[in-house]
């Protein structure tokens, strides 16, 4: 995939320059034969002077100073159109390139979900047909129950995150903010996360009691998303830990993993939609690209700041300031 995205960018790129190489050489050729219809059109002009004539100097002078008017005018209207033309130029690459990107993006998000897919729908099916066909110990049965509903939790945490994106993006997402026990909802976050990830340790510092104003769908989503990238981005025996407190007229929430850290430049694009680092047929680690933009957009409706940090001596912190209610 990542072969045919330089591919056709670098398609785009060959006609792009081919084409500007011929704006740019048709500017010249135009400059240059309107120069020199001028030159030839002063000739003309000083050898129609009669060199007898009293103001001969003067009808020379006013000739040769039109030639000059006329070269400026010339010269003028050739670096606008060049202006023109290279702004133009830029604006059309860099957005070609910004729709090829996002093209590659989306099929790999596509992608991404069919895998996101394809796996609890297996799992379910799998122990459903299990329990259907086979007569198990309770304790077995407990445990296929178990392990379907954590599946089925995987796709419903999936869906919501598509669903929010696209009513957020697309302004139909009607929030209905109330004054909500922050601290709560971040334990439960944890609690699900335990859960889901068993085998997992999760440090919790959480103050008690900060109440904030905000939707607790989005907020439940919000830090479920920051959770699970802390765990699925750090090794397996690697800490996790979730920090809340109270700053001032502020709630700080966050997210602390021993992973491998983020690099400065990818920090300025992990927040955008569909942004994965690598490639999607070799890519180990799952996920669609949209937990941490989906992150920033409800850190956004809810007037918060998101920020990512360096947790030393590795690692990443994920911090989320709110306003207290």
């Amino acid at each position: 995939m990542k072969l045919n995205f330089k591919k056709r960018l670098l398609i785009v790129s060959i006609v792009y320059w081919v084409l500007l190489l011929y704006i740019l050489s048709a500017l010249l050729w135009w400059f240059i034969a309107l120069n020199h219809q001028n030159d030839a059109m002063t000739t003309l002009k000083l050898q129609e002077v009669n060199t007898t004539e009293q103001n001969y100097l003067n009808k020379t002078a006013d000739i040769l100073r039109e030639k000059q008017r006329k070269t400026a005018q010339y010269i003028g209207e050739g670096l606008t159109f060049l202006a023109i033309i290279l702004i133009g130029a830029g604006y059309v690459y860099r957005a070609t390139r910004r729709q090829i990107k996002l093209a590659q993006q989306q099929q790999n998000f596509m992608m991404a979900v069919t895998h996101e897919l394809k796996t609890p729908i297996a799992v379910a099916q799998l122990n459903l047909e299990t329990l259907q066909k086979r007569k198990l110990d309770p304790s077995i049965q407990e445990k296929l129950v178990s392990n379907t509903l954590q599946e089925t939790n995987r796709l419903n945490t999936l869906c919501n995150n598509i669903l929010f994106t696209s009513q957020l993006e697309s302004g139909h997402y009607h929030a209905s903010p109330q004054n909500i026990n922050f601290s709560a909802l971040v334990q439960n976050a944890v609690k699900e996360a335990t859960v889901r990830f068993a085998g997992r340790t999760i440090i919790t510092n959480i103050t008690e009691g900060i109440n904030i104003m905000g939707e607790p769908l989005l907020l439940q989503i919000l830090m479920n998303n920051l959770i699970e990238n802390a765990l699925k981005y750090s090794p397996k025996h690697a800490l996790v830990t979730v920090q809340l407190k109270q700053q001032n007229q502020h709630a700080v929430v966050a997210v602390i993993d021993e992973g491998i850290g983020i690099s400065a430049d990818e920090k300025k694009k992990i927040f955008r939609k569909f942004y994965r680092t690598g490639d999607e047929n070799v890519r180990s680690t799952k996920g669609t690209g949209l937990g941490l933009y989906l992150c920033k957009k409800i850190a956004q409706q809810h007037h918060a700041t998101i920020q990512v940090l360096d947790n030393l001596p590795n690692g990443s912190i994920f911090k989320v300031i709110f306003a207290i209610a």
